[in-house]
């Protein structure tokens, strides 16, 4: 989606943009290659023939808090091949060592299309959680942050989002065979997703590690109340002063930011004034300009 939806800004700009999964020796003017570590063959094959073009590298969650530091050679010699390095957050520069940080250039992820009409449930107090189900995300924090609510509480969980492999598929049904407020959607389509974004009273992301989740993007753009892992990458999204993140993996206190966005409206409210503030790094007009100052940066 990420590289879908650059190719529409570069097109609009007035580019030629072709997509593909490897470079396969065409001539270019400029690559623009997503992960350090996945892109490698094709970042060395295009330095190595091109010597003197513009090359660009996204950084994206796996490379600098994963790859980075299991795959230290490999990445770390896709990102000294860059002209520029793309981020996504206002804090990615500070996963990388101080020699790189001078190329890191920000483009958050925008946010496009009808606005959101919020029509959250009177009858439940919905939290949704967007995001595959594998280890990084921690998905199923939130349902575990459900267990031990007073029960007059109306929490419920609703989760969208395949599971990478069967014992997280396994994990989820288990989950909700013995905790009545969590449901776990599976894979849905975008329309379902917008749906939980009117419907829903907040969002949460629990992720342990994000290179710029663009879940949280969406769900500001919507006027969603976000309550997210205080880890650089939603912190660089939503905020240093954002009134809603918890320590990762603290089951304790995601639950007592969950009972405080049921019991008090104003927190809600102050969450939502938040995001508003946040909303316009998120809007098309300003990636679209962040790329035309990139290339025009590369000449």
């Amino acid at each position: 989606m990420t590289a879908k939806r650059w190719a529409d800004v570069l097109r609009s700009l007035g580019h030629r943009v072709a997509v593909s999964t490897g470079w396969d020796g065409a001539s270019a003017d400029v690559l623009i290659a997503l992960h350090a570590w996945r892109s490698a063959a094709s970042i060395r094959r295009f330095r190595d023939r091109f010597p003197t073009r513009p090359l660009i590298v996204a950084l994206t969650g796996t490379d600098i808090y994963g790859f980075l530091h299991t795959e230290p050679e490999t990445t770390r010699r896709s990102l000294e091949c860059a002209d520029l390095l793309v981020g996504l957050h206002d804090l990615v520069g500070e996963a990388l060592p101080p020699e790189l940080r001078v190329r890191v250039r920000v483009v958050h992820q925008s946010v496009s299309g009808r606005s959101v009409e919020r029509r959250p449930s009177k009858r439940t107090f919905d939290v949704c959680v967007v995001g595959h189900l594998r280890r990084e995300k921690d998905p199923l924090r939130a349902a575990w942050a459900t267990r031990g609510m007073p029960p007059d509480s109306r929490l419920r969980v609703l989760h969208a989002g395949g599971a990478r492999d069967p014992e997280w598929a396994e994990a989820a049904r288990r989950e909700m065979a013995r905790n009545p407020r969590y449901r776990w959607l599976g894979e849905v389509p975008a329309w379902r997703v917008r749906r939980l974004y009117e419907r829903t009273h907040a969002m949460v992301i629990s992720s342990l590690t994000e290179g710029g989740a663009n879940v949280v993007s969406e769900a500001v753009m919507a006027g969603l109340p976000v309550i997210a892992s205080r880890i650089p990458g939603n912190v660089g999204l939503l905020g240093p002063d954002h009134p809603g993140t918890f320590p990762p993996e603290d089951t304790d206190a995601l639950g007592a930011l969950l009972r405080r966005a049921e019991s008090e409206p104003e927190f809600r409210a102050e969450l939502t004034r938040h995001g508003a503030r946040r909303a316009p790094f998120f809007a098309p007009e300003r990636e679209r300009e962040a790329w035309r100052r990139l290339l025009e940066e590369l000449g």
